[in-house]
């Protein structure tokens, strides 16, 4: 089956989603971002085809959200996240902290975060970053910015 394309919409969610719109990446993207850098590690933890992996990575590093880096003679390589891909993790965050809410059960969270800055165990907050205030869904106009799609005159 042919992947839909979204990258050409003048929507900012469907453009992150032609990224990381299917199941694997953003797996892979936490599994690199914790540490398992390599094709292995990451094939074994996520119990993933290398098939499947293989596209993952290669499409992650075509969108420069991962960087290949060789470790070894042979050549073999390992995965790092690149400035675009770091913030990206940043949206994960932000999926953890719903999924924590929402999905987590009784039993809790099934990771913790400590903040590196004050040490404490912490959860991701939207604050403006204009005033600091929480900022959610329910408290900003969506207005058009400057790369919308033109709209079509109205008829009439």
């Amino acid at each position: 089956m042919q992947r839909t394309n979204f990258a050409e919409m003048a929507c900012s969610i469907a453009r992150t989603l032609d990224v990381i719109g299917e199941p694997w990446s953003p797996l892979v993207l936490r599994d690199i971002w914790v540490g398992m850098n390599r094709f292995d590690q990451i094939q074994a933890d996520l119990g993933i085809s290398r098939k499947v992996l293989t596209e993952r990575l290669g499409h992650l590093v075509e969108h420069g959200v991962l960087e290949k880096q060789a470790y070894d003679n042979r050549p073999r390589y390992e995965y790092v996240l690149t400035e675009k891909g770091r913030e990206l993790v940043d949206v994960l965050m932000v999926m953890v902290g719903w999924g924590d809410k929402w999905l987590a059960g009784e039993a809790g969270p099934p990771v913790l975060y400590r903040h590196h800055a004050c040490g404490e165990i912490a959860r991701v907050d939207l604050r403006c970053s204009q005033c600091g205030e929480p900022m959610h869904a329910d408290d900003v106009e969506v207005l058009p910015g400057p790369g919308a799609a033109p709209q079509p005159a109205s008829a009439g």
